[in-house]
């Protein structure tokens, strides 16, 4: 009879196990130190005197006080080298973590709207990623987001901006201000999104409610939900999305910062799980929230008994629920039951 796995154990296990990451906002992984690096080399003045000071207001009560100061750190970001930093750092540490595939969110109009061109922006991010994936071994896909406390007018026109760029974006999503901004909103952007051949997502019930994430499903069109955690208030949108394998990109040291739940022990995640949902695991945005996916799932794993099992099924979903080809997701699938074989 095998010796039981302990936590450690677990989160060792989690931490090896071959995964993907399909939810981290790259200007959300602008760590503290490279904020002042990027600010001294730019020639930028900020509020905070130390890294220490910059930690110290890492504390957010909603959602919006968050991206207050997240917007504010994305302004030390300028040149095409400060995006390819950024990118490379945030694989060096998703390598640490064993993941393979990544699929991370980039939101140019953070930057364009500070006279910082578009093509600067994705030049960097792109020749990162390509890097990564001859030094690392890490596969991407690309999803640009439109702010959805912006108009539909400015995402329309970022969607122009994109379009001869379809060989490195694979799709598009929504995220910023929940409350306030319908998925209505941004009907017309996510048709003609669609019809250019751009995958889509979408940021739902993390401030919102179930109902969100199915008005989300219904006008949107999305191949997946971003957060999702108040979709189990609602039985008819958990059949749903398990009928249809929406997969939800979950966050949960995110949720319990932003204080979706109070405390990790309250988290969904395992409700999700046992509701046949295809639930993922990922980081949001690390810098700002306490950790990368690695420590995701650590998390997880102490508050909620989280079992061998059950990660397994995590790190499956994970390519399910990413943008590969059907072969490749096999072939990810088949590397990760071979690890846990073993």
């Amino acid at each position: 009879m095998s010796t039981p796995l302990n936590s450690a154990d677990l989160t060792n296990l989690a931490r090896r196990m071959p995964k993907a990451e399909l939810h981290l906002h790259l200007e959300g992984s602008l760590e503290p130190e490279m904020l002042f690096a990027l600010a001294e080399r730019n020639g930028i003045a900020l509020r905070f005197g130390s890294v220490d000071e910059v930690r110290a207001a890492y504390e957010f009560d909603d959602l919006q006080s968050f991206l207050d100061i997240y917007y504010e750190g994305a302004s030390a970001l300028v040149t095409q080298r400060d995006f390819h930093d950024l990118t490379m750092a945030y694989l060096h540490r998703a390598a640490a973590d064993n993941v393979v595939h990544v699929e991370p969110f980039f939101d140019p109009q953070t930057h364009t709207a500070r006279g910082v061109a578009f093509d600067t922006v994705l030049g960097g991010i792109v020749s990162a990623l390509r890097e990564g994936e001859q030094t690392l071994g890490i596969t991407w896909r690309l999803i640009m987001c439109f702010l959805r406390d912006l108009s539909a007018e400015e995402a329309l026109a970022t969607l122009e901006q994109a379009l001869p760029y379809r060989d490195v974006i694979t799709g598009v999503g929504l995220d910023s201000a929940e409350v306030g901004n319908p998925p209505e909103k941004f009907a017309t952007v996510f048709e003609q999104a669609l019809a250019h051949g751009f995958l889509t997502v979408s940021h739902a019930g993390e401030e919102g409610s179930a109902d969100d994430v199915r008005r989300t499903l219904d006008v949107l069109h999305v191949s997946r939900i971003d957060h999702g955690v108040h979709a189990l208030d609602d039985a008819q949108v958990v059949a749903r999305l398990v009928r249809e394998r929406i997969p939800l990109t979950v966050c949960p040291l995110s949720n319990v910062k932003l204080k979706v739940f109070s405390a990790m022990e309250e988290h969904n995640l395992r409700e999700m799980l046992d509701a046949g949902l295809v639930a993922t695991v990922n980081s949001d945005d690390p810098a700002y929230f306490g950790g990368y996916v690695g420590d995701n799932y650590a998390a997880v794993i102490k508050a909620l008994d989280v079992t061998r099992d059950e990660l397994e099924a995590l790190a499956l979903n994970s390519f399910e629920a990413s943008f590969l080809s059907p072969a490749q997701k096999a072939a990810r699938s088949d590397d990760v039951r071979t690890f846990f074989a073993r």
